[in-house]
């Protein structure tokens, strides 16, 4: 048998082995064969008559159900096993078919259990030793130990099989733990995408419309063109970034994990996109990439809600610089719209509420914080801490 089989036999639950009664109905047969060629050439006692042999041959049929029974099993072995001794036949037979039983107890019992068992084998043999052979101090002990160390045996087996199997439960839900996690990570960078994208070229083809119908007569061929342009590349950039999310998707491994991230170097275009003003100032400070990514996702997010509900005329304004005195990257986008539903309404008071829940989950995952709500007198304003000297957290 190869190693790989018996570490699969030793951790298995043997209760739950494929065909329990065939195998063991096939084990207590060779224990029967065995038993036989001992009691012909051992030895041991007197020769089993025919007693002998029906008491012998009888304590190896309850072994094809010890995996299913294993404690009525094992009291039927002692029922049998116990006259055989009794009677002062060849001692060694029906061992291996008696410590059998008794180590399928200890293996699938509870060691309450084990215990009382085995203190009622040591009984039962202790007791039938003293009235066959009085003088053997030795056997005694002999007997005695070969009962403790298949207890012990036994039940270090059952512990084994119980240690794997909170290594393997926990393995399986740190597995699906981080299925969730990276289910949540492409739902928001999905959302993220997506909501903006979309969100812009509904902006985008609202201008091109106005320029079609605003004066049919003098119609601005090339602001028509620049609008569809924008569209156009913005389409591009969409498709771009979806390929390269389901780049990662496909990925195996740790690259599932990894993958290009936006970061700070992309929010001039992100903002000029949406007619907003940026102001950032990190000087020379290294900005980890996860926090950077955070930003931009924060900043793209908010964004999308001041084009979405902040009205046409809304003025926004995105600040992005070192908070004083800390190692601390503060993102700070604020609006003054007031269109229909409010900037206030994409906190979750209507639509589907991922926009502020995604930015918070962003700003937790590199230890931040995040504040979004109505500012005094009109508009909305969104702010994130992200501290700079924490350690990278994939979402």
């Amino acid at each position: 048998m190869e190693p790989v089989d018996l570490a699969a036999a030793f951790t298995r639950d043997p209760q739950a082995a494929p065909y329990p009664v065939r195998c063991d109905a096939t084990l207590a047969a060779g224990f029967a064969v065995v038993a036989t060629v001992l009691a012909l050439t051992v030895d041991d006692g007197r020769r089993p008559d025919a007693l002998g042999w029906a008491l012998l041959l009888a304590v190896h049929v309850p072994l094809a159900w010890r995996r299913k029974r294993p404690l009525a099993v094992m009291l039927a072995v002692i029922a049998l096993v116990a006259p055989y001794h009794a009677l002062d036949y060849m001692h060694l037979a029906p061992i291996p078919a008696s410590m059998t039983a008794l180590y399928t107890v200890a293996a699938t019992g509870r060691p309450r259990r084990t215990l009382l068992v085995g203190s009622l084998v040591t009984s039962v043999t202790l007791t039938i030793q003293v009235f066959t052979n009085p003088h053997e101090v030795g056997e005694v002990v002999r007997v005695s130990g070969w009962v403790i160390a298949m207890l012990v045996f036994g039940a270090s087996i059952r512990l084994y099989r119980q240690l794997v199997e909170s290594v393997v439960e926990k393995a399986e839900r740190e597995s699906e733990r981080r299925v969730a996690e990276e289910r949540l990570r492409i739902a928001r960078d999905l959302h993220d995408l997506l909501a903006h994208t979309i969100t812009l070229i509904g902006v985008q083809t609202s201008v091109a419309a106005h320029v079609l119908v605003a004066d049919p007569d003098r119609l601005d061929r090339e602001a028509l063109a620049k609008a569809l342009d924008g569209i156009a590349d913005t389409c591009r950039d969409a498709r771009a970034e979806v390929r390269t999310t389901l780049d990662v998707l496909r990925a195996d491994g740790p690259a599932l994990q990894e993958g290009p991230l936006p970061d700070l170097t992309g929010l001039p275009d992100l903002v000029r996109s949406a007619k907003a003003e940026l102001s950032v100032r990190t000087g020379d400070a290294k900005v980890p990439a996860a926090v950077g990514a955070a930003a931009y996702r924060i900043v793209q997010e908010s964004l999308t809600n001041a084009v979405r509900h902040g009205g046409p005329q809304a003025a926004v304004r995105v600040e992005v610089g070192l908070d004083d005195g800390t190692r601390t990257l503060r993102v700070r986008v604020t609006d003054d719209g007031d269109g229909p539903g409010g900037t206030s309404g994409s906190g979750g008071t209507s639509g589907s509420g991922y926009g502020i829940v995604g930015m918070r989950e962003r700003a937790r995952s590199v230890g931040g914080t995040l504040s979004a709500g109505p500012r005094t007198g009109g508009g909305f304003e969104v702010t994130a801490f992200l501290p700079l000297d924490t350690r990278e957290v994939m979402a």
